[in-house]
């Protein structure tokens, strides 16, 4: 009987272990929720929605967009890629999502907006940074790097170069 407690012990040891590294990981590693936010009037022809998560490097990209797009006649609203389920793509002219890539794949939001609009992808940004800056979804033509800092404003000019066009060559 002894034996069987011992076996018992160590089962449920090894498993609280795993979960606190579980938990201590997805905490450690996972990305913040981006504070939502509106800039310039929402009834402007062109609008361009941000959708992206919250760290040092991805709020600095985001700031340089904004900073970029505000002098612009372009409604500019930022979101937590959280929020992707709510959003009808057709109240944009633009779309860019910024966001890392979690335990082998997308965020489930991001991989389940660009799921369902297929139609529309020509008017979709994606950033994707991944550990070694590789990482993407197969669908999607997205700019790929690490999340260094000192890069920001490199990423956030890659994107305009792709923004600028869509915003510009509205129907």
């Amino acid at each position: 009987m002894k034996r069987s407690r011992k076996i018992v012990f160590i089962i449920l040891s090894v498993t609280a272990l795993v979960f606190a590294l579980l938990v201590w990981y997805k905490y450690e590693y996972s990305m913040g929720k981006a504070e939502a936010f509106q800039v310039n009037s929402a009834n402007l022809d062109r609008r361009l929605l941000i959708a992206t998560q919250e760290s040092a490097f991805k709020d600095s990209i985001t700031q340089l967009l904004v900073k970029h797009y505000t002098s612009y006649p372009v409604s500019i609203k930022v979101i937590d890629i959280s929020s992707l389920s709510k959003i009808d793509p057709a109240d944009y002219t633009a779309i860019a999502i910024i966001h890392t890539w979690e335990n082998q794949e997308p965020p489930f939001e991001v991989k389940s907006f660009i799921e369902r609009t297929t139609a529309i992808r020509k008017k979709i940004i994606v950033l994707t940074t991944s550990s070694d800056g590789t990482y993407k979804m197969k669908e999607v033509d997205a700019i790929t790097g690490e999340s260094k800092i000192e890069d920001a404003p490199q990423f956030a000019d890659k994107l305009i170069g792709r923004l600028d066009p869509i915003l510009k060559d509205k129907n």
